[in-house]
């Protein structure tokens, strides 16, 4: 019986043995024959969008390199702009475009970054997004969005982008976007003298759990929020001289609870906040020319 034990003891070693071999020349081919690709990282934003009233506002990101060369497999970078139609009225057109090429960046113009990886910047202006695109000047309006698509071709010939579906199209080792998009705003209108209103509410009745709504008039700002029950109302003046009114939102505990809205003292409500609101931005749409 001992022996019996012995000899399969033996024979389970040397099924682990084999099993662990075989496993190990699978890995040794995986790593062989997978080719890697490469990642353009965003550093920075060097312009987040494009002033309706200003053809020399800047869109653009710092950029890093990153491969299983440190950056060596890159030739260059294609850039591609497209225009997407997103205030079409009923019965108007849908005036999109399709994407044009823009610009080439190569990779002789970026530089050892502080991580030894190549950085670069890339940046078009507003006027420069129109005319690669197509669109007319005259049929852009507030809202509307150029979408930037970026185009990597590698030593080898291989190209990695953004496809349809927002994902990186031919592989990569970690995440990468490739597209961007840059929305067409509206420069502050002045906003109306008088008395303005601020209605808050929390669905579960327990105040806004240190959120706020923080107002922000010719660089003062006041922070807005209450600490129990499910509402609270507020109004504060703004004066004839006042050119700049902004609001944006400061995250609390349970943002999901939280709606607002805010009328100017001219009676439009310009702000009507939906619960998890975006925190940091500015809320109001200069667009609506409604302050």
């Amino acid at each position: 019986m001992k022996k019996i034990k012995i000899y399969l003891i033996l024979a389970m070693g040397l099924a682990f043995t084999i099993s662990c071999t075989e496993a190990d020349e699978i890995v040794d081919q995986v790593q062989e024959t997978v080719s890697r690709g490469l990642v353009l990282r965003t550093v920075a934003s060097l312009g987040d969008d494009f002033s309706i009233s200003d053809t020399e506002s800047v869109w653009g990101r710092t950029l890093e390199v990153q491969d299983i060369e440190g950056g060596a497999l890159l030739s260059e970078i294609d850039i591609y702009v497209s225009f997407s139609d997103t205030t079409i009225e009923e019965g108007d057109p849908d005036l999109s475009t399709d994407e044009g090429l823009i610009g080439t960046v190569s990779a002789s113009s970026f530089s050892p970054g502080p991580f030894g990886f190549p950085r670069g910047d890339i940046s078009f202006t507003y006027a420069e997004a129109i005319a690669a695109s197509g669109v007319d000047f005259d049929d852009i309006d507030g809202g509307d969005v150029f979408n930037f698509r970026l185009e990597a071709t590698l030593t080898d010939g291989r190209v990695f982008t953004n496809n349809a579906a927002g994902t990186v199209a031919n592989g990569s080792f970690f995440s990468s976007p490739f597209a961007y998009t840059s929305p067409v705003v509206c420069p502050p209108t002045k906003p109306t003298a008088g008395t303005w209103s601020v209605e808050m509410q929390d669905s579960f009745g327990d105040g806004w759990n240190n959120a706020s709504l923080d107002i922000t008039v010719d660089g003062e700002t006041t922070s807005y929020t209450f600490e129990t029950g499910g509402s609270a109302s507020f109004t504060f003046d703004v004066s004839t001289d006042a050119e700049v009114l902004g609001i944006m939102f400061t995250s609390g505990d349970f943002d999901e609870e939280v709606t607002a809205q805010i009328t100017s003292a001219n009676g439009n409500v310009v702000l009507d906040l939906q619960p998890s609101p975006a925190a940091g931005v500015e809320l109001l749409d200069y667009c609506l020319d409604n302050l």
